[in-house]
């Protein structure tokens, strides 16, 4: 979990069956939202170290192509920020062609959710869990390095 918490992550995979579809063919939105929304709070969850995570707050969402029966619905997530008590994610679905691996992002959205203590009340995240967003990131002495060789690079082309 501590490597790429910035990148998108497969975080859970789906089929449409046919329950999950209205009149028209199409998945129901509030399937995928409650599916976005599940498998988000288990990536919450995983990253501050606690299953107490609750929704806080689902941004503007657009669903952006339809998914049918059949299709193989995965959806991804990363960290997009760490607050006190929140941790905001970006999340984003996506069709998956099983025959060309072909992937085409069907809706997408930014997601907070909130560590809550037994009475429901918001706690910190850990000092710890938030460290986790900083682990692969480069130290001062290889952002002085890249530095040091950008300016080499470029007193080269001159």
């Amino acid at each position: 979990m501590s490597t790429g918490l910035r990148k998108m992550q497969l975080i859970s995979t789906h089929i449409v069956m046919a329950p999950d579809v209205g009149v028209h063919g199409n998945l129901f939105g509030g399937i995928m939202l409650g599916w976005i929304d599940e498998a988000a709070g288990a990536f919450a969850g995983q990253f501050a170290d606690t299953p107490r995570m609750v929704t806080a707050k689902l941004y503007e969402t657009a669903f952006l192509s339809p998914a049918r029966e059949g299709n193989l619905i995965k959806i991804y997530a990363c960290v997009k920020e760490a607050g006190n008590t929140s941790v905001t994610l970006t999340v984003e679905a996506r069709k998956h062609s099983v025959y060309t691996g072909v992937q085409k992002t069907i809706t997408k959205t930014n997601i907070k959710f909130v560590r809550i203590d037994e009475d429901g009340d918001p706690v910190p995240i850990s000092e710890r869990a938030k460290m986790k967003l900083h682990e692969n990131e480069p130290g001062q002495d290889t952002r002085d390095r890249l530095a040091q060789i950008q300016e080499w690079r470029n007193s080269v082309k001159k």
